[in-house]
């Protein structure tokens, strides 16, 4: 069986081996046993279901929230010639319909579901009739209340496992998880057995730097001056990310600014440009970085700090991948806890307030109380707030809220690509009087894409309008008139955020939103904040040992790179020297109550001079530890 498993890793992906934990993750599954991955950024978790489900008979169904990467991934096993599909919310009911008959007749492997979907009452007709050999979950901490982006559409995933067979193998994976995510992951995917297979969460290259400073940008530039290398500058807001690109620009920088409302071509162009090196900084939000696998990263900072310790963790994880010297750095002004509590505070509006937020979209798209289910709309945030005088902030909250209650879907950013169909053959449409201009824009979609006449496939208007040395206008205009002689489906990319009401509109006094979505939901926030606070205002213990406590994961060694292990305690030696001095005196008094000074200065892990420095120290300030004629005890 490992032999199978090297020739098609190597057949389809062009690797002669695996990275730590794979293997052992994809044993597990081709086992039939429900396991849980848990691998950090970069680990490689596409790997541990796409090379086993190349072995099992029938269709691997993966659920991910995260349309970008799923349409990435459905594009990479296109390429390998590896038939594969994607179903998510935006889509029209035809084109679900297809994807989901291929599935069932078409010998396709590979379903990539969004979690809306899941509780519709197509997918649940046509599910039955797929023979799915393996349920893989992705960021499988959302179906978890305890972790720290809880989404109630992935509740339905325990429904799918009733109805498939039972012995059809659930891999769930994650790259950040707490103990208490840890369990809960796998009691509500109803785990047969428990089983846990993760890597260490120390990265001994990576190191985990804290600095205070109140001019932010000036640091930034003092930083990317003395690191060479590619870097990631992460911050919270979309119009910062330009603001700060353009600062780095003006003082000689290669920088471009990244966030989830920019296109789909824009988007790609500014990856490529960075993966390739020509582009050094990438200022970006959260939304950059999700499934790219760039090994190189030195410096990935941190301008604003995150919500919880989870999502830092994720993102300063994309530093030094190829496991050379690479830094985190978080850069903290003096009211970083005041604007993190106040955040905190900001994402949790009146329950009135939100109520009111339920009535009113329902009036702005017109729905009547009993309909409206799954109909999606454009929605303009700003437009909405403008005409019922919402606070902008406050009202994205809300929606947010009524997303985790099962209300509405808010999709912020749209699927930016058009899609394509052709409705003819190939002998049908060669017959065709067409105008040259549709003839060539013809020639050059299939010269430039395959798959066409089976499956939609995602066009760029603009590379279609330059390789016809004509313009995006005109090919968005031909492609519309093609459409309505029914010689293609095509559906132009949406610009605006969509929403979508999950069930038919409530009348307000059966709205309700539940302890778990609200309350509780804000306690734990208010945990992951403080948390959070602890990392960033912390001056004694280790960052990566407080990033390991933090996850379950113990450890008595300090990392020695962190900003807290490089500097000087009032002993005078660096901090990580005398904590190791430290705690190895009080391990080896508690097992032996006393031992002579002479000899602890030979025996204790530094050199005799940094060790007796240590020891004399804890002899000046440690209340416990006592000297008497050369001989130290511990008072019990």
């Amino acid at each position: 069986m490992t032999d199978i498993l090297h020739e098609i890793l190597e057949k389809h992906w062009g690797y002669t081996s695996f990275r730590p934990l794979q293997e052992e993750i994809i044993h597990s599954v081709l086992n039939g046993k429900d396991t849980l991955g848990l691998m950090p950024t970069g680990g490689g978790k596409s790997i541990t279901f796409q090379v086993p489900a190349m072995i099992m008979k029938g269709l691997c169904i993966v659920v991910t929230p995260l349309i970008a990467l799923m349409k990435d991934q459905v594009d990479n096993l296109r390429a390998r010639n590896i038939k594969a599909t994607t179903v998510y919310s935006g889509m029209t009911a035809d084109e679900i319909n297809k994807h989901f008959d291929n599935c069932i007749y078409g010998d396709y492997k590979f379903l990539y579901i969004s979690p809306e979907r899941l509780h519709t009452e197509l997918f649940n007709r046509k599910l039955p009739q797929m023979n799915v050999c393996l349920l893989v979950v992705d960021e499988s901490h959302c179906i978890s209340q305890w972790g720290y982006d809880f989404r109630p559409s992935y509740l339905h995933i325990a429904d799918i496992r009733k109805v498939l067979p039972e012995d059809t193998p659930v891999l769930a994976l994650t790259a950040t998880a707490t103990p208490e995510v840890v369990d809960d992951i796998q009691e509500k995917l109803l785990f047969r057995k428990k089983n846990v297979l993760k890597k260490s969460f120390v990265r001994e290259n990576l190191a985990y730097i804290v600095r205070n400073t109140e001019n932010k940008m000036d640091e930034l530039i003092h930083i990317l001056r003395r690191v060479d290398g590619t870097a990631i500058v992460y911050v919270r807001n979309r119009k910062h990310t330009q603001d700060i690109a353009k600062a780095l620009q003006q003082a000689g920088f290669s920088a471009h600014f990244f966030h989830a409302g920019l296109n789909r071509d824009e988007k790609t162009e500014r990856q490529d440009a960075w993966k390739r090196g020509t582009c050094r900084i990438i200022v970006a939000t959260n939304a950059f970085g999700m499934g790219i696998d760039k090994p190189d990263v030195r410096l990935v900072i941190h301008m604003d700090m995150p919500n919880s310790l989870e999502e830092y963790f994720q993102e300063a994880g994309r530093a030094g991948r190829d496991e050379k010297k690479a830094y985190a750095i978080a850069l903290c002004a003096s009211n970083e806890t005041s604007k993190l509590k106040k955040r905190m505070s900001d994402e949790y509006p009146d329950k009135k307030f939100i109520l009111r937020i339920y009535e009113a979209l329902g009036n702005y798209f017109q729905i009547a109380v009993g309909f409206g289910a799954f109909i999606s709309h454009d929605f303009s945030l700003p437009n909405f707030c403008n005409i019922f005088k919402f606070s902008t902030s406050q009202t994205h909250h809300a929606l947010k809220i009524l997303e985790s209650a099962g209300y509405i879907e808010y999709i912020e950013d749209p699927d930016n690509a058009s899609r394509l169909l052709f409705r003819i053959n190939r002998d049908e449409l060669y017959k065709m009087d067409l105008d040259k201009l549709s003839d060539d824009i013809i020639q050059a979609i299939l010269r430039s894409y395959t798959g066409l006449f089976a499956d939609y496939a995602f066009i760029d208007e603009s590379l279609i309008a330059t390789r016809t040395h004509s313009t995006r206008e005109a090919v968005y205009n031909s492609l519309i008139m093609l459409s309505k002689i029914h010689v293609i489906n095509y559906i132009p990319r949406k610009k605006l955020p969509q929403i979508i009401f999950v069930r038919n509109r409530e009348e307000i006094r059966h709205v309700a939103i539940p302890h778990s979505v609200f309350e509780d939901r804000r306690t734990r926030t208010e945990k992951r904040v403080g948390k959070v606070i602890e990392y960033i205002t912390d001056l004694q213990f280790c960052r990566t040992r407080i990033l390991l406590r933090y996850f379950g994961e113990k450890s008595d060694e300090n990392c020695r790179i962190c900003d807290i292990c490089l500097s000087k305690s009032r002993s005078g030696l660096k901090n990580w020297e005398f904590n190791t001095v430290k705690d190895a005196l009080l391990q080896h008094l508690e097992k032996n109550t006393s031992a002579s000074i002479h000899t602890l200065a030979r025996e204790l892990p530094l050199d005799e001079e940094k060790n007796i420095r240590a020891i004399r120290f804890l002899l000046d300030h440690h209340e416990r530890i006592t000297l008497k004629d050369s001989i130290i005890s511990i008072v019990k």
